[in-house]
């Protein structure tokens, strides 16, 4: 017979060989092999079991010789072929003789070696279970799976925790089946019929808004082209102004939910209706506001000399909106930022990819709060 442990990684940690049992006694086969494959990350058995060595074969032999430790990976005996025999007599007491450039092992009770299977098995067992606490945190199943959804780009990881290997990355308003909780604030879910782990922080049970929403004419058009339109709304239209504007706001409404940041860039094609815009927007104010939106007004960002509209008009048009925008509305200085970091046009008035680029960190890095 042949008795083998795994860990729970199903790595053979201990194999015993050939224990039997015969009608006259106890009768030990042909040899005892514990294997020195003990994990040693989480499976290294720190009891220890002590098995007799005794110089004749029989249980009351006074003459003791020594032990073997069942942590020590120590033979009984060892394969028939390797030049022993082995005796075994109906007392259940046998052992092995090697040849000349060996020592004599002695004898052992089979009882006593059968024990200490037993016990190094249990004491393997339980390394097994302390592994689990090990983990560092405990999962509370739920009865039935619930459906969840990404807030954001998320990583999926082995583990409930960033040091496990990440599995994948779902992007934002994926839906996930959640089917238990941990104490240290992550989400067990199901995954590629398996149990996986996201964090509970980018998880959440409504399917959430939209987190960006940009409106605005052909400065808002080229930006998205420049950075992706990702997760987010893009409203906007080459050459538009205040009349678009008008029939095109209700969209953020509909688009919008809690949690949505808006962020509103319009006027360079009309600079003289900066009072409009500001009335129009304030109107909204109460709606978004219930609905969880939050409003930022980019500021009309500069152009360069010798087009039909000065930086004069613009920083006259991005005062009026300034003092005339509702105080729930959050200002975003995108005209001084290109000021004092550059950039490039090649008409006068549009920008470059790496341009928009820039403007748009910046725009991220002013509502995340990080300038």
């Amino acid at each position: 017979m042949i008795k083998k442990i795994y860990n729970k990684n199903k790595n053979l940690i201990l194999s015993i060989a050939a224990i039997g049992v015969v009608a006259a006694g106890i009768t030990v086969g042909s040899h005892w092999d514990f294997n020195s494959q003990v994990q040693a990350e989480e499976n290294v058995v720190e009891e220890e079991t002590f098995v007799l060595i005794r110089e004749m074969p029989v249980l009351d032999d006074p003459e003791v010789s020594g032990d073997m430790s069942s942590t020590e990976g120590s033979m009984v005996s060892t394969d028939v072929d390797a030049d022993t025999t082995t005796t075994t007599d109906d007392t259940g007491v046998s052992g092995t003789s090697m040849d000349d450039n060996f020592q004599t092992v002695g004898f052992s009770s089979a009882l006593d070696i059968e024990e200490m299977v037993t016990t190094t098995e249990e004491v393997v067992l339980e390394e097994q279970a302390s592994s689990v606490v090990e983990l560092g945190y405990t999962v509370t199943a739920y009865s039935n799976a619930v459906l969840m959804y990404t807030n954001g780009r998320v990583n999926v990881r082995e583990g409930a925790g960033t040091d496990y290997t990440r599995l994948t990355t779902l992007s934002w308003s994926t839906p996930v089946s959640v089917t238990g909780v941990t104490d240290n604030g992550w989400y067990q879910i199901d995954y590629d019929d398996s149990s996986a782990y996201v964090s509970a922080e980018y998880v959440q049970e409504s399917q959430p808004a939209t987190p960006y929403i940009f409106v605005g004419d052909s400065r808002t058009v080229q930006m998205e082209a420049a950075v992706g339109t990702g997760n987010n709304v893009w409203i906007s239209k080459v050459g538009q102004g205040y009349s678009w504007f008008k029939k095109q706001i209700d969209l953020i409404s509909e688009n919008g939910g809690s949690g949505t940041k808006v962020i509103i860039n319009m006027g360079v094609n009309d600079l003289a209706n900066a009072s409009k815009y500001a009335k129009l927007i304030n109107s909204y104010m109460d709606t978004w506001t219930q609905q969880g939106i939050t409003v930022y007004y980019a500021a009309v960002t500069p152009v360069k000399d010798g087009i039909n509209v000065t930086n004069a008009q613009i920083e006259s048009f991005n005062a009026t909106m300034q003092s005339s925008l509702d105080s729930r509305i959050i200002w975003i200085d995108g005209y001084s930022y290109l000021q004092s970091v550059g950039f490039s046009s090649s008409d006068g008035l549009h920008y470059n990819n790496a341009t928009y680029k820039t403007l748009y960190n910046f725009y991220m890095s002013t509502i995340e709060g990080t300038i």
